[in-house]
């Protein structure tokens, strides 16, 4: 069940996944209007505020492997958000590496997720809206995804549509790469569950080219999906430990 807690008037909420020790924490906030209406801009300033105020929470949450000796001078410690030459996101605290963490836009908010242990993360906000009647489903997805994906999404071909792209960006931004190295097609979505807490669970798999680049993802990538009205929240994890890493 999401756990919820109120932090500079930002509601901070928690997922967990299988076989994850720790726990996902993610918030959102609402998009500069003159942002939305065209001229954008990367949101920096709203990214790091969402950074600082995940990164506050899951510090101080009993049990989490962030509150070492390193970390507990958090008020002096100096919190940035960088970017790698694909665009992926790290956190730094200090001159140390931080948890990882992943951003989206959808909804008019800006969207921020940060996981509590080693593994990689992804997410992403996919609206129905995105997809038009019109729009070429095929080039990205297969007949068996759409199938599986109508029963969450109401029957609803541009929800649908919305669930499993949602899927599979926030697959590949654990990944690290977004769609620069990756094929959609090349993202295999497999049928979800539906759980008491209204979150989905999918597995997304990579095959071709995709596979061979990032053989880490070979065990498939676990991804929790939301829906949202017409919109999907979809945060995928990656571990690229080994197999016996627990």
């Amino acid at each position: 069940m999401d756990v919820i807690k109120d932090c500079q008037e930002i509601t901070v909420k928690a997922v967990r996944f299988p076989h994850q020790r720790g726990i996902v924490l993610y918030a959102c906030l609402p998009c500069d209007t003159k942002t939305l209406a065209g001229h954008r801009t990367s949101g920096a300033g709203d990214k790091q505020r969402l950074a600082s105020i995940l990164w506050e929470h899951l510090a101080g949450m009993e049990g989490s492997p962030w509150t070492d000796c390193r970390f507990s001078n958090r008020a002096d410690l100096p919190i940035q958000v960088v970017h790698d030459p694909l665009g992926r996101p790290q956190l730094l605290l200090g001159e140390c590496e931080g948890p990882a963490i992943s951003f989206s836009e959808g909804g008019g908010k800006i969207w921020a997720a940060l996981c509590g242990d080693e593994f990689d993360i992804g997410i992403d906000m996919a609206g129905a809206d995105e997809f038009p009647k019109e729009y070429p489903v095929h080039r990205v997805f297969n007949a068996q995804e759409i199938r599986h994906a109508l029963m969450p999404a109401d029957g609803d071909l541009q929800k649908a549509s919305a669930l499993i792209w949602s899927v599979k960006e926030a697959a590949v931004k654990a990944l690290g790469c977004a769609f620069h190295f990756v094929d959609p097609r090349q993202v295999r979505v497999n049928p979800s569950t539906a759980e008491k807490d209204g979150w989905h669970t999918f597995t997304a798999c990579l095959s071709g080219k995709a596979l061979e680049r990032f053989p880490m993802a070979g065990r498939c990538i676990w991804v929790r999906s939301l829906p949202q009205r017409k919109m999907w929240l979809s945060i995928a994890l990656l571990n690229r430990r080994p197999t016996g890493h627990e």
